[in-house]
């Protein structure tokens, strides 16, 4: 995790920890690495979510890019895997999108795609982060005709949602679903692509006013939804995050189905149709233990990563493997795409739905929940820094161990896009996992204030 790029790119408060400065330092800085990169004039398409400071730091970053004598694409309100898609098929160096996911809408982001629709290497994310916090280069300020000139197009909603209607092996008629659009970027997209594919929909949260992202709807407050589902008799509800990369799904009872049930479900549809390339599925540490029986029980061979979906990404490239994800919601089908995507992850699980016949309740139940606990400490920014050389900590989590022994397991990580240490217990006694977690969340706030 670099200085400014953490595990999603650069994040932080618009105007206050993510300024315009800032953001037209990233994009003189990027023009400049990519110019090196490709060696030739640069082009950069740039997509946003609906927060309201998003056309302020479109505007900055853009700035930025023609001043280095880049030709800039501006698409307007799209999914990031949209601008991963569209990166690549219009034939462009990189792509930018403006996003702070799942977080609130006084946040926000600035995360690039390089020309296959790839996040960004981290080797190119450091070359930019030197260029701006050390010096170690100038990027040149571009004179006359070379000056990058900014363009716009009405295509790429158009065509980001043909691709994922293609992705669709069956036609959804007959099925009664609901979508919660998050007052985000899926707002523009999902009602059509869905209606387009015969689903009958019900739409909520899609009136996005610039302040109401995430709030108090989408994949991280689904209570609205499990409600919604259950007064207007859907077979399924389908949740998106403010970019609409992640997807958390809820079934026709009104229970919660989670990123390891997705994968889970996908999989197993994925190995009867002679398609989970190497019987292989990849997810990250922070599974559930659920998931890894579920694989056993199935015969499915499982690959963990890291946290973050860029390293399930490597791993399923390294691999080439079929689907991997996070139980977050970002689930990677790299047949057709090359980053979480929430609405080709709805595609595919309604598909399975379709095919099989069967409610969205009994498929998720191949797979048992153990309790889990989650606990979000907020931290200083030293307190990120000092989190793995704090003995305090260290010991409290091996006695955590200890006392759980096979019965359970502790995941105690920075987070890569916020202030916090996410202390995650896991196992059979839910109140004794409760009852550690409390404890070891207690040391780390004690000692990384």
């Amino acid at each position: 995790m670099g200085r400014l790029f953490g595990t999603d790119g650069v994040r932080g408060v618009a105007n206050s920890e993510l300024t315009c400065e800032l953001s037209m330092k990233i994009g003189r800085a990027a023009a400049m690495v990519l110019a090196g990169e490709i060696g030739t004039k640069p082009k950069v398409l740039i997509g946003m979510d609906t927060r309201a400071s998003s056309e302020m730091l479109e505007a900055a970053i853009t700035a930025g890019l023609c001043s280095v004598g880049v030709d800039v694409l501006l698409l307007g309100v799209l999914p990031t895997p949209a601008v991963a898609f569209l990166v690549k098929k219009y034939g462009y160096d990189a792509g930018i999108m403006i996003s702070a996911s799942h977080n609130p809408f006084e946040y926000n982001g600035i995360k690039i795609f390089q020309s296959e629709g790839y996040k960004l290497p981290d080797q190119l994310e450091e070359k930019i982060e030197r260029i701006i916090l050390d010096d170690t280069a100038v990027p040149p300020a571009i004179v006359g005709e070379g000056v990058g000139r900014v363009s716009t197009s009405e295509m790429p909603i158009f065509d980001y949602i043909e691709h994922i209607t293609s992705a669709a092996e069956t036609s959804f008629e007959g099925m009664k679903i609901a979508l919660d659009c998050a007052n985000g970027a899926a707002s523009i997209t999902a009602p059509e692509l869905f209606m387009r594919l015969g689903a009958e929909c019900l739409v909520i949260h899609n009136e996005p006013n610039g302040v109401n992202i995430n709030s108090g709807c989408g994949s991280t407050h689904l209570d609205s939804l499990k409600a919604f589902v259950l007064e207007n008799g859907c077979m399924a509800g389908f949740a998106f995050d403010g970019d609409a990369d992640r997807l958390l799904a809820v079934d026709e009872k009104g229970n919660v189905v989670d990123g390891d049930k997705i994968i889970a479900i996908c999989s197993k549809g994925l190995k009867t149709a002679g398609k989970l390339r190497k019987n292989t599925a990849v997810v990250t540490v922070m599974s559930n233990m659920g998931f890894f029986k579920f694989c056993e029980e199935q015969e499915i061979n499982c690959e963990t990563t890291k946290v973050g979906d860029r390293y399930v990404l490597e791993k399923m490239l390294e691999d080439n493997l079929s689907i991997g994800g996070e139980q977050s919601g970002h689930v990677i089908f790299l047949d057709y795409a090359t980053t979480g995507d929430g609405q080709l992850t709805a595609v595919k699980l309604l598909e399975v739905m379709k095919k099989t016949g069967k409610r969205l309740s009994d498929l998720a139940s191949i797979m048992q929940v153990y309790p889990q606990v989650l606990i979000n400490v907020k931290v200083s920014n030293m307190g990120k820094v000092r989190y793995s050389s704090d003995n305090e900590i260290q010991k409290a989590i091996s006695e955590a161990e200890r006392i759980l022994g096979d019965d359970g397991r502790v995941l105690v990580r920075v987070s890569g896009t916020e202030p916090l240490v996410r202390v995650m217990l896991e196992g059979k006694d839910e109140a004794l996992i409760s009852e550690l977690a409390e404890e070891i969340a207690e040391v780390v706030r004690e000692r990384l204030i």
